[in-house]
């Protein structure tokens, strides 16, 4: 065996034990319905993100800059601003690249404050690295500008890959500069609606909508809130907290809350991982893949028997008696049998291909089929 076979055997076998870990803690706790707090799984309305974007140029570069005539027309447009009046015909610049800035701008950052930013190059630049962002102001979709940024480029180094332990370099093209925007001016945060508040959900589902809905009236008051839709819940704020409502904000937050989903199974196919949710559950089916045969059986109200004859006089097994012999799952001994009961959980099923020496793909193949055969309780999401 030589030295990438051991590596994949490695890795498909630290994937197997960690899923099996994974999965074993996850059906320990399937009986207890978990409880989060309101704020892990909704957000105030009004309370949210607003993307800026930009664009300026990044010089310092060796030679790897862009080659066409877009980044010369930039560094004309800037040199007029220091009163230097050029062409573009007469600059032929190598270390100089013509980049978009984007950057998200997180609520309630005041001015002074700092965030990350990313550029990306829009010209043929070889790479962005170690070239310096020229000041570029940030402004989102309203036109106003609301931030700028200046700063070191950083690209990365080499990324790592999967299987095999393969490594390839970043593209070079993209890079971030950390901290590199300055905020300028605060964005408005508007979430008092005429004395009611509203949480979004970040997965919408009815379920959650109504248990976070009655969570609210069981520890704030009677009829205080009502689910909307299966994304939006809305809390009417007592009287004489209009003006000030954040302490009634955080009371809320911080209330217990267990939310509900759909049953999934998310599938990696580049590295062998498999993400299953507690609530996936099998219908009976039998799969075969390669040497290894599942079979989820149904329910009965006894096994299937025959009548064993006993034998002719003078033959060692002389004297037997008529008994029942048990053909319930008879297959062909040249597989390996994995039998388990009807309604049994995904978990319990990769815990039982996991003891016979399935692999990554052999897990994933079975998945798929029992998707395909209309078995698995559940929706099967690839990545």
């Amino acid at each position: 065996m030589n030295e990438m076979q051991r590596s994949q055997k490695s890795i498909g076998a630290v994937t197997l034990l960690v899923l099996s870990i994974f999965l074993a803690l996850g059906t320990a706790y399937a009986a207890d319905v978990s409880t989060t707090r309101i704020k892990d799984i909704a957000r105030l309305e009004g309370i949210r993100n607003n993307q800026l974007t930009g664009m300026g140029i990044v010089v310092g570069l060796n030679g790897t800059g862009d080659s066409s005539s877009v980044n010369a027309q930039m560094v004309v447009n800037v040199l007029a601003k220091w009163g230097i009046v050029v062409t573009a015909a007469d600059l032929k610049i190598k270390n100089v690249a013509a980049v978009m800035i984007t950057a998200n701008l997180a609520p309630y950052l005041h001015e002074g404050d700092t965030l990350d930013i990313q550029v990306s190059s829009i010209g043929d630049a070889k790479s962005l690295q170690g070239g310096m962002l020229l000041q570029a102001p940030l402004t989102a979709n309203d036109g106003k500008v609301y931030a700028m940024g200046q700063g070191l480029v950083y690209t990365g180094g080499l990324a790592t890959g999967g299987r095999g332990g393969t490594n390839q370099r970043s593209s070079g093209t993209v890079g971030i500069v950390a901290q590199g925007a300055l905020v300028e001016r605060e964005m408005p945060m508007l979430f008092d609606m005429n004395g009611k508040l509203r949480w979004v959900l970040n997965s919408p589902d009815f379920t959650t909508a109504s248990r976070l809905a009655q969570s609210i009236n069981e520890n704030i008051a009677p009829n205080a809130a009502k689910a909307l839709d299966m994304g939006r819940v809305e809390v009417s704020v007592p009287r004489g907290l209009n003006k000030d409502p954040i302490a009634f904000i955080a009371e809320i937050e911080n209330l217990p809350v267990s939310p509900d989903g759909i049953a999934k199974v998310v599938i990696n196919e580049r590295d062998g991982t498999v993400v299953v949710g507690d609530k996936v559950r099998i219908a009976p089916v039998a799969v075969t893949n390669r040497n290894i045969t599942l079979r989820v059986n149904a329910p009965a109200p006894a096994p299937a028997t025959t009548a064993a004859q006993p034998a002719q006089q003078g033959t060692p097994e002389a004297g037997a008696d008529t008994s029942a012999a048990d053909n319930t799952n008879v297959i062909d001994n040249s597989g390996t049998m994995v039998s388990l009961p009807d309604g049994t959980t995904i978990g319990a099923i990769v815990r039982a291909l996991n003891a016979v020496g399935a692999t990554p793909q052999d897990i994933i193949a079975i998945m798929v089929a029992i998707k395909n055969a209309g078995a698995l309780y559940a929706s099967l999401e690839f990545q």
